[in-house]
């Protein structure tokens, strides 16, 4: 039978179930990467599964979000996962190293090996050919204790690319074409694998720009497949052993197909306040700006900053203009002052910024009160960045230099005629590995450091039998989990936090949210279609678990929000008939009867007492997630399943 290139190493780690669309399947996971904002969190319920050592191939903790200092909450976290890392085999990526994908593309990424990510942006690594998983930190720490990764059998979309780039085209155009097509909602339970002749166009990093913002369609992963051109990258590694030819066969069969024409592909740009609301850039060229932020962990790689620092070459950035730029690893920042291109940023008047996400998940550089920022990230929900009023527009790197020049958002027609954009993969980058810390072969002696501001993080128990709450908020579609725990550089530093945090659990939009939790004794959440889209953050789920949030009624789930619920023993039901979300009031009171025989089925029926109506819910789950649901959560059920 022909395979496609997802289902042979879906294949080749096939623990339980079967490869049948639509059915439960866990795989077993090769790598493991964490990065601080969730990090801490996945270590403290990692250490509740009494696991000496991890028991994955390679286990990497990043430090990348949490770099500003501004009080002792941050590095005391660090230190927590620098210690706990060292304790139980796990390498430690220090501050200043870079950003986790970024890094983990460079020096660890093995085609054909799965990677499990506390990050949403972990399939970055599927432009290396690895199927890599954006998690939250409970799989991740149960991937790190040797189980397997569960997920339900994706759909396989081929997205097959014709042609070559032309020169004021990108990587971040390609991606920017597919959200247009299939939006932020179209690829839940889906891989992208990308085929066809101009894949062999482009380069791993450019690669990895694409399958990093695959997470924005809501997609299990993306993959591209390892080929020369992932030879040439090994290589300039020194990673060569690494290499393993993958693809699809040629008469694998798909679920869907788009072709993309590189060679008629223009300049996109995703206007305010979603990555799918993409149009040519010539669209909106001439709109004036006020910031402009090159860098995270979609456009930050050696090649981005080499065609950057050409860009501004002999051009100095607007006076209007706020120019910030942080390169995504050691690594590239090292090569790029060895040869002299950050002497050409810096000269045009950029600010550098140290190798980190920053910006991207608004830890500094907030744009003004009604900021006009362009930006190379992969979000632009509103307030992300760190400013409300502020409209965020997700470019090229290319479209944002050339818009810091000229004050405004510009075109291919912009640029100066000889500009050089055609840049290779050098033959050797420079390979320095000494903010990588590895484990410690006597963890015996270890002691765990952990600062005050850690608290344990809550649990829940085994649930009852009638649930019952009044509805404390009723949100629209595609409610993000930053709408949902905010994550900014006030809030970052108490991710480790959960009882300090939970006080402002959905504070951008309703302020009383918290406090109406706490004097309801917790309650309902009833939601639009895509909740709990984006950032892969567990907190989204133990904020609302601490406030004795009981079930989600949602007419759409994200997927690993979805996955974070039910870990959290939060039920996660969908409306069977979406207009009975129409008549559900905040402060509605809900109950659920005979949920423990309720649940064994697909669907629950559920009484609105206030308006004195039923309807029924869906409730789609394996029976394993049905018996993690019961149990109050996925560390009980574990607790539960080994006696």
């Amino acid at each position: 039978m022909a395979l496609t290139l997802s289902e042979k190493i879906i294949k080749k780690h096939l623990v339980t179930g079967e490869m049948i669309s639509g059915q439960e399947i866990g795989i077993k996971i090769d790598q493991t990467l964490t990065q601080d904002s969730t990090g801490t969190m996945a270590y403290l319920q990692f250490e509740t599964m009494g696991i000496d050592k991890v028991r994955t191939k390679l286990s990497v903790a990043y430090i990348d979000h949490n770099m500003l200092q501004s009080g002792p909450e941050n590095a005391d976290d660090h230190l927590y996962i620098q210690t706990v890392a060292k304790k139980h085999g796990i390498h430690f990526s220090k501050p200043g190293n870079g950003i986790c994908h970024q890094v983990h593309l460079e020096r660890f990424s093995v085609p054909g090996d799965t990677l499990l990510g506390s990050d949403s942006h972990t399939p970055t690594c599927g432009g290396m050919g690895m199927l890599a998983f954006g998690a939250g930190g409970l799989d991740v720490a149960a991937a790190m204790a040797g189980g397997e990764y569960n997920i339900v059998m994706p759909q396989i979309v081929n997205v097959e690319l014709k042609g070559k780039l032309n020169k004021f085209s990108t990587a971040k155009d390609i991606i920017l074409e597919v959200l247009k097509y299939f939006t932020v909602k179209g690829g839940v339970n889906k891989i992208f694998e990308y085929t066809g002749e101009g894949v062999k166009t482009l380069s791993v990093p450019e690669r990895g720009t694409i399958t990093n913002m695959g997470a924005e369609l809501g997609a299990t992963t993306s993959i591209f497949p390892s080929d020369e051109r992932t030879l040439e990258f090994l290589k300039a590694q020194g990673r060569e052993k690494e290499f393993t030819e993958l693809k699809a066969d040629e008469e694998a069969v798909y679920s869907e197909k788009i072709t993309i024409d590189l060679n008629m592909l223009s300049q996109n740009i995703a206007l305010p306040h979603s990555p799918d609301a993409v149009v040519p850039v010539s669209k909106v060229r001439g709109k004036k700006v006020t910031q402009v932020a090159i860098g995270s962990c979609t456009n930050s790689s050696y090649m981005d900053l080499m065609k950057v620092a050409n860009i501004l070459d002999g051009h100095t950035v607007h006076e209007d203009v706020s120019l910030v730029v942080s390169p995504g690893s050691k690594q590239v920042l090292a090569m790029i002052a060895q040869n002299g291109a950050l002497a050409k940023i810096i000269s045009a008047g950029a600010r550098i910024l140290e190798s980190g996400c920053g910006p991207c998940i608004g830890m500094g550089q907030a744009p003004s009160s009604n900021g006009v920022s362009l930006r190379t990230f992969n979000r632009n929900f509103k307030g992300r960045c760190g400013t409300q009023s502020a409209d965020v527009y997700l470019v090229s790197p290319e479209v944002a230099a050339i818009s810091a020049i000229k004050g405004y958002i510009a075109g291919s027609e912009d640029f100066d005629d000889e500009v050089d954009l055609n840049i290779e993969i050098p033959e050797k980058f420079l390979i320095k590995d000494n903010l990588i810390v590895s484990p410690s072969d006597n963890s015996k002696n270890i002691e765990i450091i952990r600062g005050p501001n850690i608290k344990p993080f809550p649990k829940n128990k085994t649930m009852k039998n009638t649930i019952k709450g009044k509805v404390l908020i009723k949100v629209g579609e595609d409610v993000t989990t930053d709408t949902i725990m905010p994550s900014n550089a006030k809030l970052l530093p108490y991710r480790s936090n959960i009882p300090y945090l939970s006080e402002f659990c959905f504070s951008q939009i309703d302020e009383n949210f918290s406090k109406r939790a706490k004097e309801n004794n917790g309650g309902i959440i009833v939601s639009g279609k895509n909740y709990g889209q984006g950032s892969s953050r567990e907190h989204a789920a133990l904020a609302p678990l601490y406030l004795g949030i009981k079930a989600v009624m949602a007419k759409s789930f994200a997927r690993i929000h979805k996955s974070n619920l039910v870990n959290n023993g939060i039920l996660p039901l969908t409306f069977v008939n979406e207009e009975d979300y129409e008549i559900i009031d905040m402060m509605d009171e809900i109950i659920i009867d005979n949920i423990l025989e309720q649940v064994e089925n697909n669907i629950v029926k559920v009484k609105n007492k206030t308006k004195n109506k039923t309807f029924e819910m869906g409730l789609t789950l394996s029976k394993r997630q049905t018996d993690i649901i019961k149990s109050g959560g996925l560390l009980n059920f574990m607790k539960k399943s080994r006696g």
